[in-house]
């Protein structure tokens, strides 16, 4: 046991015995305890009649009230500004940043601990997790926020400091989603209609959302349904670079540089249908007694289009490529620019139909006698990933070979130089390469079953609680990779212009200036896979690398905690807060199959391990308006389960792989929380926080190289525990509102956050010490946002910015990848016709920023992103 776990305890087992001191302290009555963390502020308003300024208030209410650090975002911050999803939202919490995918809000991170490190419930329950099936990315606990829409949405808390009753696995923030329920809004029927138009898709997309709340006279029996149906076109405009290797070409030009590895100039085009329903239904028929049952499903399809050049400089499958001698232009340790001899140019279309299906139902029981509460909640909750039948990822490839010049010289924010002496348009050019066909289907359970009992108490110990948990979750992945050649250096001229199709757009990344490939042959999007995908491939057997991508991992956790709430006074001030210790026990089985030679071996790896994790939480009301927090806690989260199974993957177009590792420890760490909270007025609060985090057995990447039979050497990437880190920063939060100002200026106001965060870190990324960076991890981030109330306008417009950071720590001989700054400009206007109707207009990525990657250095550049704007009216009633 380390020293601060037994401090903790000491702290636990001493606020639980705090009676005989604080009344040896104080003869005065305490104060009331805090109010309970599941109280919420009841939605007066909601949808179209609401006030953001007063939704601001409500979130202001809940953070002072609760019993450990949190923010809130309530529903008219959501339904009033420019959200896709939830994650979106978040983006107004001090310390939350984003990781957007195509401009969308997918993954959320917490004080620069990335999406794996949250943990994400609905309605105070555990959720299951879907995945990137779309280019084969599995994780495990990373949530996708675009399947939870926002439209159904009541309030959003992220919680960052732990108490001993809530679910172990973040030590980021535990991002709780609560939904909108009928005995909060009363009887209502809402509606929404939307029109969405983006500039560079210019196409216009419809969404409709509506909802419908009942409740009986005595309002003891509420029922709620809501149903959104959202359809949206997405472009992105992308130039992306693998990577830069290191001594590549030293006979050519020297050791210690580094020269690109593959190219592409993409266009990445999806067509997404979301399908979402839910239900609440309470019925409380005495203070006494609270049955809630939740129901929520969705169901998005994204069809998924991709028109690729790709440019191999380095690679040595088909031909060596040579480097042109003096071509070279050497700035630093990077070539950044040159001439190569037998380049691959493919031309390739990428496509798959990624369905992901995500339902969770859940019903609570609430008994109070007296002093006497006890709990029942039951969970389950299942995702799933897939490609429906005959719409797997298909991977169709040309190919001619030519020289490349290149030069990357002008920066990461231009446009590289891409040029070869021949037509990477005529067919005539070309010759057929493999087709993959690749189907993948994950599904994701989790089951929960929680009981609780606390009693209250008139003395300084306010309440103890216990319960326990059982907790099981069950990740299946299984994947086929078929590898078809039947076309392999056949002409394309030969198979026919029905295996071409015009090139989709004539405006790619038509905002930089550059000579690179701007249209390109395009593979016909079925031809390949109806020639080649026949009867007879579709029932071959499983091959050993279909078997070794394949994995089931089993994870049970049974769970128990004490918690106890105190309040007293020493002198003249007072404190409330909470102590306890929870109990966790992991049993975790990961299977899968590894090959011996060439016979298939099934494998069954089991692992447990056990957690105490202490918490402490205590706030004081230093004056009036000025509350002080403090807390301590230990926190776990565990592998990704993709880290944990036992399969190796193979990438077919580069010579790398990845593979997990049954034995992996969970993430382990000490965090330290201390706040100052000033409630000026209703309209002001200014809050800043120290925090301070220390983790063991830092999980890190390990790289080998392996011999795979056909492909020759083969760098594999695993993960292994080794590695230290530590994060310290602040956060500093304000809001206010200019009441004081003459007309009509008294109607402004604002909200402005930053985040200032530091890591220590040590770990290897194959051979190389990685020193002080963290993936995910932005050094600053903050965020800007005024809005206008007068009668019945509103308009806002914030200003979100991350510092770069981390993407991807490399290997041994290729650079780490780095995200540059990063900043978008969201705006809305909205205004109330009457009392049941309002028109809307909302703007996302106003200013059209683009999203830029380099590869360790900014001579080194690695993507361009440019997905354009969104402009959306609306129109909503409420009856």
């Amino acid at each position: 046991m380390t020293p601060i776990h037994t401090t903790l305890r000491t702290l636990v087992f001493g606020c639980l015995c705090l009676p005989a001191f604080a009344l040896a302290q104080s003869a005065s009555k305490p104060p009331a305890a805090a109010s309970p963390p599941d109280t919420i502020v009841k939605l007066d308003e909601f949808a179209v009649t609401g006030s953001y300024g007063q939704s601001l208030e409500r979130a202001v209410t809940t953070k002072r009230k609760a019993e450990y650090s949190l923010d809130a975002v309530n529903s008219e911050d959501i339904g009033k500004f420019p959200t896709r999803n939830v994650s979106e939202a978040l983006q107004l919490v001090p310390g939350v940043t984003l990781d957007r995918q195509r401009g969308e809000g997918l993954y959320v991170s917490v004080r620069g601990l990335g999406p794996q490190f949250q943990n994400t419930e609905l309605n105070g329950r555990t959720i299951a997790v879907n995945e990137l099936v779309e280019n084969g990315g599995v994780r495990g606990r990373n949530f996708r926020f675009e399947v939870l829409p926002s439209e159904f949405v009541s309030q959003i808390e992220v919680v960052k400091t732990t108490t001993a009753d809530m679910d172990e696995g973040a030590l980021g923030g535990n991002i709780n989603i609560r939904t909108v329920k009928p005995l909060d809004i009363g009887r209502r029927i809402t509606g929404s209609v939307r029109a969405s138009y983006n500039d560079l898709t210019e196409k216009t997309d419809p969404s409709a959302a509506g909802l419908v709340s009942w409740v009986n006279e005595k309002e003891t029996i509420g029922i709620l349904f809501a149903g959104l149906d959202s359809r949206r076109h997405v472009r992105n405009d992308r130039s992306f670079n693998f990577g830069w290797n290191l001594d590549r070409f030293t006979s050519a030009i020297g050791p210690g540089l580094y020269t690109p590895t593959r190219t592409r100039p993409t266009i990445e085009l999806e067509n997404r249908k979301l399908l979402s329903g839910a239900l609440s239904f309470q019925w409380h028929p005495t203070a006494n007694w609270h049955t809630d049952i939740d129901i929520l499903t969705t169901s998005l399809d994204v069809d998924y289009d991709e028109f690729g050049i790709d440019i191999f400089p380095d690679d040595r499958t088909f031909r060596t490529p040579a480097w042109v001698p003096g071509s070279q232009r050497i700035v630093g340790d990077t070539v950044v620019a040159g001439r190569i001899s037998n380049v691959r140019w493919m031309a390739s279309r990428e496509t798959s139909l990624n369905r992901h299906n995500l339902t969770s139902g859940g019903i609570k029981q609430t008994w109070t006698s007296g002093p006497w509460t006890a709990i029942g909640d039951l969970n389950y909750s299942k995702a799933h990933s897939y490609h429906p039948k005959g719409r797997g990822t298909t991977r169709d490839r040309v190919a001619f070979f030519g020289p490349l010049e290149y030069d990357f010289s002008r920066g990461y924010k231009e446009i590289p130089v891409l040029r070869t002496d021949r037509s990477y348009s005529d067919p005539n050019n070309f010759v057929g390469q493999v087709m993959d066909y690749t189907p993948k289907d994950s599904k994701d359970k989790d089951f929960s079953l929680k009981a609780d009992v606390s009693r209250t108490f008139d003395t300084v110990l306010k309440k103890v609680a216990i319960g326990a948990q059982r907790h099981e979750r069950n990740r299946t992945y299984n994947r086929r990779d078929w590898t078809l050649s039947g076309v392999n250096d056949v002409p394309l001229a030969t198979l026919g212009a029905s295996f071409v199709e015009p090139f989709p757009v004539s405006n790619y990344l038509s905002s930089f200036g550059g000579d690179t490939p701007r249209t390109w042959l395009a593979p016909s999007k079925t031809a390949f896979y109806k020639l080649l995908y026949t009867d007879a491939v579709a029932n071959e057997p499983l091959s050993n690398s279909d078997r070794r991508n394949s994995f089931v991992v089993d994870e049970k956790i049974d769970a128990a905690y004490i918690r106890g709430d105190f309040a007293f006074k020493l002198g003249d001030q007072a404190f409330t807060g909470n102590a306890g210790e929870r109990y966790a026990r992991t049993k975790q089985v990961s299977s899968g199959t590894l090959i011996n030679g060439s016979t298939p071996v099934p494998v069954s790896y089991p692992k447990s391990y056990t957690n105490w994790l202490p918490s402490f939480n205590i706030r004081t009301d230093l004056f009036k308006d000025l509350v002080g927090r403090f807390a301590v806690s230990r926190v776990v989260t565990r592998p990704n389960v993709v880290d944990t199974a036992p399969r190796i993957s193979v990438s077919r177009d580069s010579p790398t792989a990845s593979g997990g590792n049954p034995e992996l420890n969970p993430f382990l760490a000490t965090q330290y929380d201390a706040a100052i909270e000033w409630y000026l007025n209703r309209k002001t609060t200014v809050t800043a926080t120290l925090f301070y985090k220390k983790m063991d057995d830092y999980i890190t990447a390990q790289n080998v190289t392996i011999q795979v039979p056909g492909r020759g050497d083969i760098l594999v990437s695993t993960q292994v525990n080794g590695g230290s880190a530590k994060l310290s920063g602040y956060e500093l939060a304000f809001n206010h509102g200019f009441s004081y100002l003459p007309a009509p200026f008294n109607h402004l106001g604002m909200q402005a956050s930053y985040t200032r965060t530091e890591s220590k870190a040590n770990y290897f990324a194959g051979s190389r010490v990685i020193k002080d960076d963290i993936i995910g991890l932005s050094k600053s981030s903050y965020g800007l946002l005024g809005y206008f109330e007068q009668g019945p306008l509103s308009a806002r417009v914030g200003y979100f910015w991350r510092d770069k950071f981390l993407t991807g720590i490399g290997s041994s001989v290729l650079a780490p990848s780095f995200t540059a700054p990063f900043g978008s400009v969201d705006a809305a206007v909205s205004v109330r016709l009457g009392q049941r109707y309002s028109l809307s207009l909302d703007v996302t990525n106003l200013a059209a920023a683009k999203k830029f990657v380099y590869a360790g250095s900014v001579l080194r550049p690695m993507e361009i992103n440019n997905y354009g704007r969104t402009f959306s009216l609306a129109v909503s009633a409420k009856f």
